[in-house]
């Protein structure tokens, strides 16, 4: 007998006494945990926890939304910045950077040398100041928000969950997900901090709050 159908026999030896009817969700099990973990300022929460991780994190109603990404690229002194396919036309003000579209896709020569790319996202989490990119549209290829120094997150209010389990559940597993916490950051042996090793060293959020 084959490991494989050793297997398969343990498999039907345990489930022999199992009626027909049933399904692995049925009955549901009880898992005690509580249904949220979140305060009920979901955007007050996850502003504070997404600057406990360094990011910048500016609050703005939808008419101010393109003002603030200005002034984050102002901040950093950008000169070049990366427009993923799909992402809103007036998110990105006109300024001393170029706007780079990625269609066709960009080399990663013309990437590692921008300064800074836009992008919207799937979803946000308040309890780890979490956002998530699914690479849909406005939010482009993973590897447009690895190679810049700067990344600039616009966030609808609406689109953050309290929690872990809220976030999965808008979420579609079979898309590729990026999960981004603060800048890109590592530490030594010695845990000296090192911002921008793997990813962009400066992470910038705008939410768009109600007018």
């Amino acid at each position: 007998m084959s490991n494989r159908e050793t297997v398969l026999s343990a498999v039907r030896k345990a489930l022999a006494g199992v009626p027909g009817h049933e399904r692995p969700d049925y009955p549901p099990v009880p898992h005690g945990r509580r249904a949220g973990h979140a305060e009920p300022d979901i955007v007050g929460l996850f502003t504070e926890r997404a600057a406990d991780y360094r990011a910048t994190v500016t609050r703005a109603p939808a008419a101010e939304a393109a003002a603030a990404v200005g002034r984050a690229l102002t901040r950093t002194g950008a000169r070049s910045v990366v427009v993923p396919p799909g992402l809103p036309g007036d998110l990105v003000p006109e300024g001393p950077w170029t706007q780079m579209g990625d269609a066709p896709p960009l080399t990663t020569g013309r990437l590692d040398a921008a300064d800074a790319v836009v992008t919207t996202v799937a979803t946000a989490i308040a309890v780890t100041g979490t956002v998530i990119l699914d690479h849909g549209l406005g939010q482009g290829r993973r590897v447009l928000t690895l190679l810049p120094d700067q990344h600039i997150c616009v966030v609808r209010a609406d689109q953050i969950a309290p929690d872990v389990p809220e976030a999965l559940r808008r979420l579609d597993p079979y898309r590729p997900l990026t999960l981004v916490s603060g800048p890109s950051a590592t530490s030594d042996i010695e845990l000296d901090r090192i911002e921008g090793v793997h990813g962009p060293r400066t992470l910038d959020i705008v939410v768009i709050t109600d007018e």
